[in-house]
């Protein structure tokens, strides 16, 4: 049985979370604030979290930082109920490591389908996939371990997918639309506006200088790339 842990100090949007979770097969519990939930993740890992934006002792951001910090918990779904329906504020809840979000209010039928897709996402996959080595860079998808010089870089499972099917397929260009079908899957929630997001946040983990990234390429109009960059250093 799929563990959620539902961080959210609204006793009614808990119990409503709770009771539409555990009807569709879910072992969920909660906590009320940020700390607390950050603690009880430590204490026993759950399958998702789902995290308010707006939380006593620890704002919603923090806690998602603070867990895509840490080693043991950064792989962890993360979806992020906000009731801020401003595209800004869902666009840092992405930065700061959200999977996804949904804002409030919202159907208790839409929140579930969005806790299936996360964890379909967070499947292995079926077939055998090659490890990737490009300079510096060594991308292994049988542990989801990414390498730079040899020092292990913290990757969330969603940016390990995006880095991996990019670098799996070089030198080719992919719309927004085209990474969202094959990484997010076509059940996906999320707008072109997060490959973006994303984009950033590997650039940030992966580039030496990610303003002027050596493998992660925009092409204007287009979309993205993997470039090999032969001989250039990573």
């Amino acid at each position: 049985m799929k563990r959620i842990l539902i961080i959210e100090d609204d006793r009614d949007i808990v119990e409503l979370v709770r009771y539409n979770l555990a009807n569709e097969g879910f072992e969920v519990t909660s906590v009320a604030d940020g700390s607390a939930g950050l603690a009880a993740l430590r204490k026993s890992t759950p399958d998702v979290v789902i995290l308010d934006l707006m939380l006593p002792k620890m704002p919603g951001l923090e806690v998602c930082k603070e867990i895509r910090r840490d080693p043991a918990l950064n792989r962890l779904p993360i979806l992020m109920l906000t009731a801020r329906g401003e595209e800004a504020d869902r666009v840092i809840g992405l930065e700061m490591g959200a999977d996804d979000y949904v804002t409030k209010p919202f159907s208790p039928r839409e929140l579930a389908a969005r806790v299936k897709a996360l964890l379909r996402r967070t499947e292995p996959a079926g077939e055998v996939e090659r490890a990737i080595e490009v300079g510096r860079l060594s991308i292994d998808p049988s542990s989801y371990r990414v390498t730079r010089a040899g020092k292990p870089l913290t990757l969330s499972t969603l940016e390990f997918r995006l880095v991996y099917y990019l670098a799996a397929r070089p030198n080719r260009v992919f719309t927004r639309d085209q990474l969202l079908d094959a990484v997010w899957g076509t059940d996906r929630f999320v707008t072109p506006r997060s490959v973006d997001v994303y984009i950033r946040r590997l650039r940030e983990k992966i580039e030496a200088d990610p303003e002027n990234p050596v493998h992660l390429k925009t092409v204007r109009g287009a979309g993205y790339l993997f470039e090999l960059a032969a001989g250039r250093p990573s």
